[in-house]
């Protein structure tokens, strides 16, 4: 089966070439491959992962947890949650902290990915080559607007929000922060995102070109403009390595770093 925006991006291809919207009817094209594979777009995603289960030592942790200070539980629980957003603040929010990380990289919106082979037949290499880097750099510029509002939800944090962090999954501190920050932080990212991405002319482009499939009901949410893509994918990779920290610390308390940390996370694996 041929990719469902392949003819589209066949239109888009010419018309950022150069042709003109008197000379290519590209409403209209587009409106034809929307309705012709609707039924196929309309199939179910494949189902989202459910969340990570609490690991095995979480049943176990209980009696390990009582032997902990309210204050003790609070503060180291702050203190690992506080290490963790500055260490991914840190390190995604600066040049290359995405561009030049293969793991963090932003590609290629998905409906642009498929007709990539095509654009770069087509001469449109460097044009996708450079929205590529726009996206990383808006992302990376980004990012350091996260690190108030993760430790304002540090500060938020209950002893009760602590006690479940402590004795949940492996990334339920992570969980957490998401929770509290994600809609804050996707309303400071997106301003930030497109003063970048609008330098790009693919960009602007491709916003036009999703606009139609979004009318259509054939556009996947979070992919309606460039924007809305990079401001995800960003906070997916920030919660990611946020989560990666966490991990860490749980697997290993005894290498955490400070006597607190190390007390506290003991604890919870015991």
């Amino acid at each position: 089966m041929k990719p469902l925006f392949s003819s589209g991006l066949i239109g888009l291809g010419l018309l950022c070439l150069g042709g003109s919207a008197q000379a290519f009817d590209y409403g209209n094209a587009i409106k034809g491959v929307l309705e012709k594979n609707k039924v196929n777009a309309a199939a179910p995603a494949t189902p989202t992962t459910p969340a990570t289960p609490a690991n095995a030592a979480a049943s176990n942790s209980g009696a390990g947890v009582s032997s902990l200070t309210s204050s003790e539980m609070n503060s180291g629980l702050k203190e690992a949650l506080s290490r963790g957003a500055e260490m991914a603040v840190a390190q995604l929010g600066q040049k290359d902290g995405f561009f030049g990380n293969a793991a963090m990289k932003i590609p290629l919106p998905p409906m642009l990915q498929k007709g990539e082979k095509l654009m770069r037949a087509a001469g449109m290499g460097q044009q996708a080559d450079d929205l590529v880097l726009s996206m990383n750099r808006a992302a990376e510029a980004a990012v350091p607007e996260a690190k108030t509002l993760l430790v304002g939800a540090v500060k938020s944090m209950t002893l009760q929000d602590a006690k479940g962090i402590l004795t949940g999954g492996e990334t339920s501190a992570t969980d957490f922060f998401r929770s509290k920050t994600e809609a804050s932080l996707t309303k400071r990212f997106l301003p930030i995102v497109k003063a970048t991405t609008d330098k790009s002319g693919l960009a602007q482009q491709y916003n036009s070109y999703a606009g139609m499939a979004t009318k259509f009901g054939v556009s996947k949410k979070g992919q309606n403009t460039v924007e809305d893509y990079v401001t995800k994918q960003s906070l997916d990779r920030l919660y990611k390595l946020v989560g990666e920290q966490e991990r860490t610390i749980r697997a290993n308390p005894l290498q955490a770093g400070s006597d607190l940390l190390k007390k506290v996370f003991g604890a919870v694996a015991k």
